[in-house]
């Protein structure tokens, strides 16, 4: 399979990945924003049945980078994104 490129922006779309590759995207993902000196993520996930979702909040919860996150606001994607601080720290 050909590599995808990503844009370094601080945020990070998952509707075109499978579950099984978000663990690895995403902190290959945080450590490129912060390489970059990006700590706001915007992490969209989608609203479906939550699973996806589910499995960001917990590899963020157990990342030590995170210093918080969040649903995002209503012109953000509401439950359908995660906003994340990062603590500015490899």
């Amino acid at each position: 399979m050909e590599p995808i490129e990503i844009p370094i922006d601080g945020v990070l779309d998952l509707h075109t990945f499978r579950p099984a590759e978000v663990k690895d995207l995403l902190d290959d993902y945080i450590a490129a924003c912060l390489e970059k000196k990006i700590y706001s993520l915007r992490i969209i996930h989608g609203k479906g049945q939550g699973v996806l979702k589910k499995r960001v909040h917990s590899l963020l919860k157990k990342d030590s980078r995170v210093a918080s996150f969040t649903d995002a606001g209503a012109t953000g994607g509401g439950w359908g994104a995660t906003v994340v601080e990062l603590t500015g720290t490899k």
